[in-house]
């Protein structure tokens, strides 16, 4: 076994602990050793990366137990490509936070870690019930940065976050109950193999704990109609923690394929593709609401957020597919939309925090300090939001819409990506507009303007979710290659099945 492949969840572990009990009240110490353990959780995934591109399902049994009866850990394609980039956002996270903002509480690191700890978890098992275990050390560290910094508004937009996220754990222990009770297994492969052989009398129930799962994993995407949640929640959550949620919709598209596109997939027997009747018209129906959020907020957060739910939209219309190249599709404009929201959420804060009492509201007021740095950072993120070319959201939406041609549901598809891209486009440019060009002069109130420095910190940290953008566009013919060999890997549901339960595994499969 290669003892890698769970140090993304043991390294953020030891360090949240470290943190808590030898340095809670050293920010300056804090500060280095969080940054230092995620630099070096940034070389792990790097290196796991590397060792999963050769197209190798790699298997890490917990106390040596094997499967289906212990804790597996799996390595795949996907799982290593969603860590890289759960590990370089956490990377631009932790720096902007430097700059100051992470002296507003005395643990932020510490949720920090336990954050990414529960992250790389959920990204990593192959165990649907420690899937919940690692949503739940998730969630529980997101409550306390999403409190961070205080604040009445922050409050009531925090128990609404965990009130919801409360209804969605306990949703998930009772499709999990469901599914134990059926097939008599929680490992991932297991449920893959027994669910093609489930009696008949099961199958109801079965189905049953197959859709309350999507509706869990629908709620985390914030799929219409369960996105109500994100645009307050992420709109009230200090900058730098919205950044880092920019992956917590991802986690909820990755569990969509995993389980639906994997165990629950085509060969599913009488639950195959259960999930797809359902995917595909509530993903059409977020591009329309988070198009016309974008449209009608008028606040700067909120704008952002809205354009969140948005973008999932385009992401889950690619996965409703549960195809090779909708999978290919999806992983491209997955990896775009987080960089492109996280550098979003960075350079409004840094526009917020010199607007005064205007704070973030899209009203006319005096010129913002550093305007003409704040204005290019701005309007390069928007454009890269929005899919504008050349960046990386043109040629993710490109290759959704590519995707899509086939379908039968071509004509609704690529009609709202069009109309709802345009809509964003409008947002995005009447905010600029707002917030820089018809900024108003009025000597009382420049006076008292906040002149205060931009920390080079936070600057680093934005323009370089920006720059991964670009890095995203100029290599998007390699990209697209690993991309398509990853997709290849997930329809590969025999493949994963033998890696993890063996060779013989095929044998139940009647293979």
């Amino acid at each position: 076994m290669n003892h890698w492949i769970i140090v993304p969840i043991i390294l953020p572990a030891f360090a949240a602990a470290f943190l808590v009990t030898a340095l809670s009240h050293d920010l300056a110490r804090q500060r280095l050793v969080s940054t230092v353990s995620t630099l070096l959780l940034l070389a792990t995934a790097v290196w796991l990366f590397i060792l999963a591109s050769d197209g190798t399902t790699r298997v890490y049994l917990l106390g040596n137990w094997p499967a289906p009866f212990g804790v597996v850990m799996v390595l795949d394609r996907l799982s290593a490509l969603m860590l890289l980039v759960t590990a370089v956002l956490a990377l631009a996270v932790v720096v902007y936070a430097c700059g100051g903002w992470d002296a507003k509480g005395r643990h932020f690191h510490t949720l920090f870690q336990f954050q990414l700890m529960g992250i790389g978890g959920a990204f990593l098992t192959g165990d649907a019930f420690n899937l919940f275990v690692f949503f739940e050390v998730m969630l529980i560290a997101s409550y306390g940065l999403m409190l961070h910094g205080g604040g009445a508004y922050r409050l009531r937009a925090g128990f609404q976050y965990v009130a919801v996220n409360l209804v969605g754990s306990t949703l998930f222990l009772f499709a999990v109950g469901l599914i134990y009770a059926t097939t008599g297994t929680l490992n991932m492969a297991d449920i893959a193999v027994k669910a093609r052989a489930v009696a008949e009398g099961d199958v109801a129930l079965l189905r049953t704990g197959v859709l309350l799962l999507l509706l869990v994993f629908a709620l985390k995407s914030a799929l219409v109609p369960l996105h109500w949640w994100l645009p307050t929640a992420y709109g009230a959550a200090p900058a730098p923690v919205a950044a880092l949620f920019a992956i917590m919709t991802k986690v909820g598209a990755y569990c969509i394929i995993r389980m639906h596109g994997m165990v629950f997939g085509a060969e599913a027997g009488a639950v195959a593709n259960a999930a797809q009747p359902w995917l595909l018209p509530a993903a059409l129906l977020t591009l329309v609401v988070g198009a016309l959020g974008v449209l009608a907020t008028r606040r700067l957060l909120d704008l952002v957020a809205f354009s969140v739910v948005w973008s999932m939209g385009s992401l889950l219309i690619a996965i409703s597919l549960f195809d090779a190249g909708g999978m290919a599709a999806a992983l491209y404009y997955a990896v775009h939309s987080t960089v492109a929201a996280a550098g979003l959420f960075l350079v409004a804060d840094m526009i917020v925090r010199h607007r005064r009492h205007w704070e973030d509201r899209l009203t006319t007021a005096p010129p913002v300090p550093h305007a003409t740095l704040l204005s290019g950072l701005f309007f390069l993120a928007a454009i890269v939001m929005a899919g504008l070319p050349p960046f990386s959201g043109f040629i993710g939406k490109l290759l959704v819409l590519d995707a899509v041609r086939e379908a039968s549901s071509a004509v609704w598809a690529w009609g709202l990506i069009l109309a709802t891209s345009l809509a964003v486009i409008i947002g995005y440019s009447r905010a600029g507009s707002v917030l820089f060009w018809k900024a108003e002069v009025r000597a009382e109130e420049a006076l008292t303007a906040d002149g205060t420095g931009l920390p080079l910190t936070s600057i680093l940290a934005a323009a370089g979710m920006i720059g991964a953008a670009g890095l995203l566009t100029v290599g998007a013919g390699p990209a697209t290659d690993v991309f398509a060999a990853t997709a290849r890997q997930i329809m590969d549901i025999d493949g994963y099945v033998g890696a993890v339960l063996g060779p013989d595994a095929r044998l139940a499969l009647g293979r």
